[in-house]
C-alpha cells in the first residue's frame, strides 16, 4: 500500500475548526468570573465589582424578583453600590452602610463613582500624594465621579475638576467583598 500525502482540510472546515478554537478560549477566559458559591456569573462580570444606581428611585427587595418584598428605596442616583452576587436580571448589592439588597440589573449603571460617608471632608489632591496641592475638599455624604485608581489613589471628576483621593479615604474602590454574599437582604446590624 502506498502512503498517501496528508489531506489538507478544505477551507470552510480549517476556518470553523479556528473560530471553534477561539469560542472555547473566549468561555474559559471568561471562567474566572465566579460568583462566590464558584458558579460562573450570568453576566460574564467579575463579583464583587462596583457600580452606581441610576436614578433617584431605585427599590431595594428582599430577593431576586418582583414579587419579593419591597425593603427600601435609595433616593441617590450614582450611589456606588457593590454587586456581591447576580442571577441574569437581577443584582445582589451591598451598600455603602453595609446593606443588602436585591435590584434590577436595569437600574444600575458602570459608570463609577465614589461617596464620602465619612462625617469630615476628604481632601481631593493634585497628585498622587498626600504631600499634593490640595484642590478641593470633598464635603461628608457627597458623591464624586471615578475615573480610575492606581497605586492606593483613584482618579476623580467634578465638572472641570480633576483630581486624586486615597483609594481608602472612599467608598467605591476597595476590591474586597464589602457584605458577605450569603447574607440575606436587609439592613446592616449594628452591634
Amino acid at each position: 500500500m502506498a502512503n498517501l500525502p496528508p489531506r489538507k482540510a478544505p477551507d470552510g472546515l480549517a476556518r470553523l475548526a479556528t473560530v471553534a478554537a477561539a469560542v472555547v478560549v473566549a468561555v474559559l477566559a471568561g471562567a474566572g468570573d465566579r460568583m462566590p458559591d464558584g458558579r460562573p456569573t450570568p453576566s460574564g462580570q467579575p463579583v464583587p465589582r462596583w457600580l452606581s444606581l441610576k436614578s433617584d428611585e431605585v427599590h431595594a427587595r428582599q430577593g431576586p424578583g418582583l414579587d419579593y418584598r419591597i425593603l427600601w428605596e435609595y433616593r441617590a442616583a450614582g450611589l456606588p453600590v457593590q454587586v456581591i452576587a447576580e442571577t441574569r436580571e437581577w443584582r445582589k448589592i451591598c451598600d455603602p452602610e453595609g446593606s443588602v439588597a436585591w435590584v434590577h440589573r436595569s437600574v444600575v449603571s458602570s459608570r463609577r463613582s465614589l461617596f464620602n460617608a465619612e462625617a469630615r471632608e476628604v481632601s481631593i489632591r493634585a497628585g498622587r500624594s498626600n504631600e499634593a496641592a490640595v484642590r478641593a475638599r470633598l464635603a461628608p455624604r457627597s458623591l464624586i465621579s471615578l475615573e480610575g485608581c492606581e497605586q492606593g489613589w483613584c482618579e476623580v471628576r467634578f465638572r472641570r475638576l480633576r483630581g486624586w483621593v486615597a483609594a481608602g479615604a472612599l467608598v467605591g474602590a476597595a476590591e474586597r467583598p464589602q457584605c458577605d454574599a450569603n447574607r440575606p437582604a436587609g439592613p446592616r446590624h449594628r452591634n
